[in-house]
Formats: structure tokens, C-alpha cells, sequence
């Protein structure tokens, strides 16, 4: 594909960078942007730059953030004492969005996955053990997507806190979320009532 400008073509090459847009898409896109106003495209331009250079992951649960702690880890009205073990923040919103959670959230970073070297150790483990040692917390609920990976992530986690000195419950959500399927992809209505049914993790292990 030949272009009569560089710079068309530069910002097809970089907009063709992002995830499921491929090269037509990409023309179809900026050739769109090159008819809009200005104003327009630098609005488009400086949100871009500043969800770059201003979101931040939070220090408690390393979701995103403008500010060094979250909107949900500041909420006071929130138990503190119950935590979520989410894969990422993808999964914080799928929750939220039910309305139907109350404590707060502990974002992993992803999955165990040794088949694409991700170990314990690219996680966000080691400061959810912190957490829990300090005997603030009473429940962990894992919700993390019912797959192989999943699965083996709520099993080393659950290894890696089962002798804590501190009362611990710990539960998973309901199986009303097939069996494969991504936390995020769940219906407001399935997720939800997943959450409020949440069995213990214990019962999981038996299945």
C-alpha cells in the first residue's frame, strides 16, 4: 500500500499498532481524523498523552488512579476488611459495574503462566501477603477467571497465605461463570450474584 503522504502514512503504521485494527482499519481511522476538525484531533491527541503521563496504579491495590491512592481504596464506606483478588483492572469494572460489591480489590497484574514465563513473581503476590499478615483483612474472595491459569494462581495464593497466624476466610465466587470463560465478558446480573454466593475456597479444591 503506496501513500501520497508520510505523515498518513506514519499515523496509519502507529494506529495499525494497537490491538485488533489492522492496516485498513487503520486508514479507514485516520483518514477520519484528517476530516474533523482540529481542535478535535488535539483533544484526542492530548487525552492520549495524559492517560500515558497522568494515570497512576494505585499503592494499596494497584488499580488505576489520578492520585497515588484510589477512589475505591479512599472510600471510607467501603469494608476494608474483605478484599478481591482480581486479574486486572478490566476486572475491577466488570465488578463495580454490578453494584453489587461492598469491600475492595487486590489487582494481580495477570496469571501464573509458566508457558509465557510468567511466574509468582511478576504478580502482585508478595504485597497481598503483606496485606493479610498485617490482620486487617477477615475475607479473601478470589475471582479470578475460571481457567487453568486462574485456577493455579488461586491455588499458590492460597498456599502462600493458609498458615497465617491471622483468622482468615477465604472464598471464590460462585460457578454461575462458565467454566473457561473471562471474568470481564459476564453478564452484570451472573457476576453479581457470583459475588454474593461466593463458596468457600476450600470447596473448590474438592471438584
Amino acid at each position: 500500500m503506496e501513500f501520497s503522504s508520510k505523515y498518513l502514512e506514519r499515523a496509519i503504521e502507529e494506529i495499525s499498532l494497537l490491538p485488533g485494527i489492522g492496516k485498513r482499519t487503520a486508514l479507514r481511522l485516520a483518514l477520519h481524523l484528517l476530516k474533523q476538525p482540529q481542535s478535535q484531533t488535539t483533544d484526542l491527541a492530548t487525552a492520549l498523552v495524559d492517560l500515558k503521563t497522568k494515570v497512576k496504579e494505585c499503592k494499596n491495590c494497584h488499580n488505576i488512579s489520578d492520585q497515588d491512592v484510589c477512589a475505591i481504596c479512599r472510600n471510607s464506606a467501603r469494608d476494608h476488611s474483605l478484599i478481591c483478588v482480581v486479574e486486572d483492572i478490566r476486572d475491577v469494572m466488570a465488578i463495580e459495574n454490578t453494584e453489587q460489591y461492598k469491600g475492595i480489590y487486590h489487582v494481580l497484574g495477570g496469571k501464573i503462566n509458566p508457558m509465557e514465563g510468567i511466574g509468582p513473581n511478576q504478580l502482585n503476590i508478595e504485597s497481598l501477603v503483606q496485606k493479610i499478615n498485617s490482620g486487617d483483612i477477615s475475607e479473601i474472595i478470589f475471582a479470578l477467571s475460571s481457567t487453568m491459569e486462574g485456577d493455579t494462581t488461586n491455588f499458590y495464593i492460597y498456599k502462600q497465605i493458609q498458615n497465617s497466624e491471622h483468622k482468615l476466610k477465604t472464598s471464590t465466587i460462585a460457578r454461575g461463570i462458565s467454566i473457561g470463560d473471562e471474568l470481564e465478558y459476564a453478564d452484570e446480573i451472573t457476576l453479581g450474584r457470583s459475588i454474593l454466593q461466593r463458596v468457600p475456597f476450600e470447596n473448590s479444591l474438592k471438584n
